[in-house]
C-alpha cells in the first residue's frame, strides 16, 4: 500500500504517514463539505470572540475573516480543491486559511477542538434545515387548506378498515391530513428549540484554559445558550436522534397521503385525478398513467425509518466523550433531510393541483349502506335505546344486502317491518347531505364546519406570513 502525507494539524505526535487506505477511509471530506457555509460562519464568530477578549489582535481577526469570506467565495464558484488528506471540512478550510493569509489563519483554532467545531456545525447546519423544512411544511399546509375549502360541500365515502363507513366530505378528509402535518411542524418547532444550543467552547472535552466568552459566541451565531456541560456538548446527538424521529413520523403521514392518493387515482376508485407532470407511463403498456411521486414518497419512509435505526444505534453504548463513531452521523443526518425535503416538496406541488372527480366520490358514497349509522341515531332520537335501534339497521342492511339496495332506496313500509318508529321524515336522514350536514359538532364533516376549520387552519398559517 502506499502512503499520503500525514495532515499536519494533528502529525506531531506520528513518526510514519498515515496508510493511503486509512486516509481515504477514516476521511469525511466527501459528505461534510455540505456544511462549509456553517463551519466558516462558526470560525467567523470564533475569531471575533478571541479577539473580543484579547487573544487575536484586530489585525488578525479582520485577516482571518476577510480570509474565509474569500474561501466562501472559492468553494460557491467552484473553484475550491478538497483534500482527502485533510480529512475533513474543517481542515480542509483551515489549511486554505492559513495559505492564504499565513500565522493568522494558525491562530484562528485557539481555544477549541475540532470535536466542539464539529458538533457546533451540525447544529447550525440542522437549525438551518428544520427552517427550510418548516417552511415547505407550511406551503403544503396552506394547499390542503386552500383544496379542503374548495372541496367543503364535496361528499364522499369514509372508511374504516377501508370499507365504506359513513359520508364524509372530501374537505373534511383533506383536514385530516392538515391537522396531522401540522402536528409534524409543531414537533419540528419542539425539536429545533433543543438543538439550539451551542457546543463551541467546549474543546475537546474539558472546556479550555483560555477565558472564553462563550455567552457572545453563542448571540453571534443565534444559538439560545451555551452548553452547559463540555463533556455532553461534544459527545451526544441526541439532537440528530431526535429530528431523524420527527422525520420519520412525518414521513409516515405522507406515506399513508400517499397510498390514499395512489388508491383513489386507480380506476377502482377513480377519486381524484393526478396531474400528468406528477405521474409516468410505461415502456410496453400505452394505456398506463402512474401514480410515480406518490409511490415512490411511500416507498421513502423506508430510507428515513432505517436511518432513525442508524443513528439510535450509533450512540447505543458509547462511552464519554467524543468518539470516532459519531463521524457516522453525518451521513443518515444529511440524507434523512434531503428526503424529507424532497417528499415535501413533491407533495406541496401536487396536493393544490389534485383534480376530484366529484361524481365518482358521490356515487361511491351511495354504496355500502353509508347512512346506517344515521338511521340508528333516528330512531334513537325516538326513544329507542341505542342497542336496539343497531339491531334494527341491521336488519334493514341485511335486507339491502339481499335486494342490492340502498337504505334510502327502499321503500317506507319495507322499512316500517323492522320499527312502528320509522316515518316519513326518515329520508331526510338517509340521504348523504343530510348526513353530513347532521354531523355539525366542533371537529365534524358538516360543510360549514369544514369552513371553520378552514378559516382557522388559514389563520394559523398566517402568522407564519
Amino acid at each position: 500500500m502506499s502512503n499520503t502525507q500525514t495532515n499536519q494539524s494533528w502529525g506531531g505526535r506520528f513518526t510514519e504517514s498515515t496508510d493511503a487506505f486509512v486516509a481515504a477511509f477514516t476521511a469525511s471530506v466527501n459528505f461534510d463539505q455540505r456544511m462549509y457555509r456553517q463551519d466558516i460562519n462558526g470560525s467567523i464568530a470564533h475569531a471575533q470572540m478571541l479577539t473580543r477578549i484579547g487573544v487575536l489582535s484586530e489585525t488578525d481577526c479582520t485577516a482571518i475573516v476577510e480570509g474565509l469570506e474569500a474561501i466562501r467565495g472559492e468553494i460557491e464558484r467552484g473553484e475550491f480543491v478538497w483534500s482527502i488528506a485533510l480529512e475533513d471540512v474543517h481542515m480542509n478550510i483551515e489549511a486554505r486559511l492559513t495559505e492564504r493569509i499565513g500565522d493568522a489563519g494558525k491562530r484562528l483554532h485557539t481555544g477549541r477542538s475540532r470535536n466542539d467545531q464539529v458538533a457546533t456545525d451540525i447544529r447550525l447546519y440542522l437549525r438551518d434545515a428544520i427552517d427550510a423544512i418548516l417552511a415547505e411544511i407550511r406551503r403544503l399546509l396552506g394547499g390542503m387548506a386552500e383544496l379542503a375549502g374548495r372541496e367543503a360541500d364535496t361528499i364522499m365515502p369514509g372508511f374504516t378498515h377501508l370499507q365504506v363507513a359513513q359520508p364524509v366530505t372530501f374537505g373534511h378528509h383533506l383536514l385530516a391530513w392538515f391537522e396531522m402535518t401540522k402536528r409534524d411542524h409543531e414537533r419540528l418547532v419542539d425539536c429545533r428549540k433543543r438543538l439550539n444550543i451551542m457546543p463551541l467552547g467546549a474543546a475537546a472535552l474539558a472546556g479550555t484554559s483560555y477565558p472564553l466568552d462563550r455567552q457572545y459566541t453563542a448571540q453571534l451565531l443565534g444559538f439560545d445558550a451555551p452548553c452547559a456541560n463540555s463533556l455532553d456538548a461534544v459527545s451526544d446527538r441526541d439532537f440528530a436522534i431526535e429530528f431523524t424521529a420527527a422525520a420519520a413520523i412525518l414521513m409516515t403521514h405522507l406515506s399513508r397521503m400517499a397510498e390514499e392518493l395512489v388508491l383513489w387515482s386507480s380506476a377502482q376508485f377513480g377519486f381524484i385525478d393526478l396531474p400528468d407532470r406528477f405521474c409516468t407511463g410505461s415502456s410496453i403498456m400505452p394505456q398506463k398513467k402512474n401514480p410515480d411521486v406518490p409511490e415512490l414518497v411511500r416507498g421513502k419512509v423506508g430510507r428515513v425509518n432505517g436511518h432513525l435505526i442508524a443513528l439510535l444505534t450509533l450512540m447505543k453504548s458509547q462511552p464519554l466523550a467524543y468518539n470516532k463513531d459519531n463521524q457516522e452521523d453525518k451521513e443518515p443526518l444529511f440524507d434523512t433531510v434531503d428526503t424529507v425535503q424532497g417528499c415535501l416538496r413533491a407533495f406541496a406541488d401536487m396536493i393544490p393541483a389534485l383534480r376530484p372527480q366529484r361524481d365518482r366520490m358521490l356515487e361511491s358514497a351511495r354504496r355500502g349502506f353509508a347512512t346506517a349509522t344515521d338511521l340508528a341515531d333516528y330512531l334513537v332520537r325516538k326513544g329507542l335505546p341505542f342497542r336496539d335501534a343497531h339491531e334494527v339497521v341491521g336488519k334493514a342492511v341485511r335486507l339491502g344486502v339481499e335486494t342490492g339496495r340502498d337504505l334510502a332506496e327502499m321503500a317506507l313500509a319495507e322499512l316500517q317491518q323492522f320499527s312502528p318508529l320509522i316515518a316519513d321524515d326518515v329520508f331526510a336522514v338517509l340521504t348523504l347531505e343530510g348526513s353530513v350536514a347532521a354531523r355539525d359538532v366542533l371537529g365534524g364533516t358538516a360543510p360549514n364546519r369544514v369552513r371553520e376549520a378552514v378559516g382557522a387552519a388559514q389563520a394559523w398559517l398566517a402568522q407564519y406570513a
